[in-house]
């Protein structure tokens, strides 16, 4: 557990786009770490496609980062609660609990 912690701790993804002009790392909380701009994208792009390739490199290092996460988390979780039960989308504690009852 200790090893999946470091790991997770250390864990980043650097993103660059095709042309190289945008490079983004992100660490294992989803923050930006970094952002690299080639000089030469101030001629090439307008201010609204630097956003959009910005938030794009962003989108490609976070998903790259979530997926590793799940890969180091996944196998650590009690048999038969679901990794987006307790990670994902709206996620909380139910999947470490039984459902209620009805009387």
């Amino acid at each position: 557990m200790r090893d999946v912690y470091e790991q997770l701790n250390e864990l980043s993804h650097a993103a660059r786009s095709a042309d190289g002009m945008v490079t983004v790392i992100v660490d294992s909380r989803g923050q930006v770490r970094s952002l690299a701009l080639d000089p030469r994208v101030y001629r090439k792009l307008s201010p609204s496609e630097l956003a959009d390739a910005i938030m794009h490199q962003v989108g490609v290092a976070m998903r790259e980062v979530s997926a590793r996460t799940r890969e180091l988390v996944e196998p650590m979780l009690p048999e038969g609660v679901p990794y987006d039960d307790v990670f994902g989308t709206g996620a909380g504690l139910k999947g470490f609990f039984p459902s209620p009852q009805e009387p």
